[in-house]
């Protein structure tokens, strides 16, 4: 279902939780600390291609490569990371793509427009968007989207039908890599699901300028919480003057959460796994933050700090976040944001931490299945890469989904709109997959 920016705006009460049903919160069950009688999917089969191990009874399809000709006359470039998917009706879904391009890169052709410039060629980075058949996947059309950003990174689906990019890039003229640069950096952009190629690209600016990784919406809110990929991060929100109409402005908060400062647990195990804690939001000023200061400035506040906020992805009722490197062995942790409702106030717990490799190595973009498990994509950073899918069952059990055999992250990963197709990304070289398989558990 592919909910308009009116409707959107116009929905409250019972309309407003129909939102839940956008794929927003990728069709998911609540997760619950309910035992569970899965283990996983059974062991990896090896890929003769040698791309992408997967489970028997799990197939892939390649969709997109680093290099393809587009329809627009541009090729595909390279460094694809983040990715959302949408019904766009006339049996079409559109997945859009995020590509992490620094101003020295590639851009795959000559970009007509786009936001920056660096000694006055636009910079490489932005989105594409590659339309499919709903039922057969065959490609229909592939574009630009959005250029004239950097390292656009993750971000979000939104339930009006848009995407938000985020730049994780906090520079500009007279900054440390400016150098060229027309325009400051760091930045949300957004991208409609129904664009026809590329569109005026326009900073949210509102919604804070830092080292923006991820994005996702509560459907019943319009609230966007946001996570930032530094060490010494912190988690924010931005409640928008208008749900759904970004652009109007907002505030922009940061997260307290009481009695606890610091998230990581690098030092000492302050955070249990399981245990909650009371959340309430502080108010952000000097947003543009020229000084890319936002987070130690919140940290002063009271904010607490995470690891390298990466993946964030709505359940129902719900909203976890992946945290890099946290935990005591600095493998990752996912955290889960439950937004109160009726006065009560949010509480966020921590869901996960991984104890092992084996559990996972440096969870970066995350998303829920159709049978409620999370799904995690490793991006390890050691000279020689083993990067992996990786599951987490509704009662924190993790286990391996699948297993990428070319030396980069993965990235991106989303699900169709009915659920059938799991839709990821190998970094660099681009490669766009299509994955399918007995989700339902």
């Amino acid at each position: 279902m592919l909910l308009n920016r009116r409707n959107f705006i116009g929905a409250t009460g019972a309309a407003f939780s129909g939102l839940l049903l956008n794929g927003c919160t990728g069709r998911s069950a609540p997760l619950a600390s309910a035992p569970s009688s899965f283990a996983d999917y059974g062991p990896l089969v090896p890929d003769p291609a040698g791309m992408l191990d997967l489970p028997r009874g799990f197939s892939y399809r390649l969709l997109s490569s680093l290099g393809n000709a587009m329809t627009d006359g541009c090729t595909v470039p390279d460094k694809a990371d983040g990715m959302g998917c949408f019904s766009i009706g006339n049996d079409e879904i559109v997945l859009i793509r995020n590509h992490e391009l620094v101003p020295a890169d590639d851009a795959g052709g000559v970009l007509a427009k786009g936001f920056g410039t660096r000694d006055g060629a636009i910079v490489p980075g932005g989105t594409t968007s590659i339309v499919l058949d709903a039922t057969t996947l065959e490609v229909k059309r592939e574009f630009r989207s959005l250029a004239g950003t950097i390292r656009n990174c993750s971000g979000g689906i939104t339930p009006w039908g848009s995407w938000l990019t985020c730049e994780e890039a906090p520079t500009g003229p007279g900054q440390r890599f400016g150098e060229g640069l027309a325009e400051n950096h760091g930045w949300v952009f957004e991208v409609p699901a129904n664009a026809t190629g590329l569109i005026d690209a326009v900073p949210l600016k509102a919604m804070g300028r830092f080292n923006h990784e991820a994005a996702c919406v509560d459907p019943r809110t319009g609230i966007v919480y946001l996570s930032e990929d530094r060490d010494d991060s912190v988690f924010y929100r931005f409640v928008p003057t208008t749900p759904g109409r970004l652009g109007d402005g907002g505030l922009l908060q940061a997260m307290v959460v009481e009695g606890l400062s610091d998230t990581r647990n690098w030092t000492s195990a302050d955070m249990a796994v399981g245990s909650r804690h009371t959340v309430r939001w502080i108010d952000c000023d000097d947003v543009g933050s020229p000084n890319d200061d936002l987070r130690s400035r919140a940290a002063a506040k009271g904010a607490a700090l995470v690891a390298r906020g990466e993946g964030i992805h709505t359940g129902t009722d719900e909203i976890f976040v992946c945290s890099t490197n946290g935990g005591q062995r600095k493998l990752g942790q996912i955290l889960r944001l439950v937004p109160g409702t009726g006065g009560e106030p949010d509480q966020i717990e921590l869901f996960f931490e991984s104890q092992s490799k084996d559990q996972f190595n440096y969870g970066d973009n995350l998303t829920v299945g159709p049978n409620g498990h999370l799904i995690v994509c490793e991006d390890q950073y050691t000279e020689v890469v083993d990067n992996h899918l990786r599951g987490i069952t509704p009662d924190g059990r993790a286990y391996t989904l699948g297993r990428l055999r070319i030396q980069t992250e993965l990235a991106g990963g989303c699900f169709s709109p009915d659920g059938k197709w799991f839709f990821v990304n190998a970094y660099s070289p681009t490669r766009t997959l299509a994955i399918t398989g007995p989700w339902a558990v």
